[in-house]
């Protein structure tokens, strides 16, 4: 059954299930992350960022991306992937530049709260030419394209060069804002691919309920993990039930600490924290 993860209850966006009952209280309102979360922190062992190039054969070149490998990575272990896109004004470089997700993560690990895994920040924008600072319209095809750069392109690249887990229990898709919608419209739409599915501040290129997903109980017995969160103060949050204004890394950060917490593990029945 799908466990639902929200930071603010959004049930408009995807009515599967009844939200249960641990993420209820307080309004459906997970708790503020601890101080300092995002902070780098002296004495812990640390992963790596790195910046790789792929072959794109959507596009036609080579594209980058960040890959971020936990503590301790080994070539003897195999390790989860999550896939995690940044919104409409940014690149690979968005979350390593202002969500600190390998800070975030180190820090996770150091406490023993996440399962160890490899995240990687691609650039969302598949096309030639373009960037950031294009008009929309321009920049919408590469947007929707990146579906088939990530299947065909990316994620064969990193199975082949990183010791990971090659199946769909394996994988998770999320972002923030525009990549946020990418990684419902994307995600949902490929459940035999990823098994876990977050947006963070989905953004309005984020697809109707009824398009999203067209099998509720199929997607019911994929899904191990959805997640659609929108911060309390964030204008988005009408998407998260219809409109795009504006958010910022505060929310963002705290979506990745919670939900990294849940990924690659069991949930309890009754509370839905992680098994250990």
């Amino acid at each position: 059954m799908i466990r639902w993860l929200m930071s603010v209850a959004a049930s408009a966006i995807l009515a599967l299930a009844t939200l249960p009952a641990w993420a209820q209280s307080d309004g459906g309102k997970f708790p503020a992350p601890p101080d300092r979360f995002d902070r780098r922190r002296e004495n812990i062992d640390r992963g790596k960022l790195d910046m790789v190039e792929y072959d794109s054969t959507t596009v036609g070149l080579k594209r980058k991306a960040q890959v971020y490998t936990p503590p301790g990575y080994s070539r003897d272990q195999q390790y989860p992937v999550l896939y995690l896109l940044h919104g409409i004004g940014g690149d690979e470089n968005e979350w390593a530049r202002g969500g600190v997700p390998d800070v975030i993560l180190d820090n996770l690990f150091a406490d023993k709260k996440v399962v160890p895994m490899i995240v990687v920040l691609p650039n969302g924008r598949a096309g030639k030419d373009i960037t950031a600072r294009d008009p929309i319209p321009k920049q919408s095809p590469a947007f929707a394209a990146f579906e088939q750069d990530l299947l065909t392109d990316l994620i064969p690249f990193i199975e082949k060069t990183y010791s990971v887990k090659a199946d769909r229990e394996s994988r998770a898709l999320a972002g923030l804002s525009m990549g946020g919608g990418q990684a419902l419209n994307f995600g949902l739409n490929n459940l035999d691919t990823f098994a876990w599915v977050g947006g963070f501040s989905s953004a309005p290129n984020t697809k109707p309920p009824a398009d999203l997903i067209k099998d509720p109980e199929e997607a019911n017995k994929k899904l191990r993990l959805l997640y659609v969160s929108c911060g309390d103060q964030d204008r988005l949050f009408r998407i998260s039930q219809g409109v795009h204004d504006m958010h910022d890394f505060n929310v963002w950060k705290s979506d990745l600490y919670h939900f990294a917490q849940q990924l690659f593990r069991e949930q309890s029945a009754e509370r839905g924290a992680p098994e250990t």
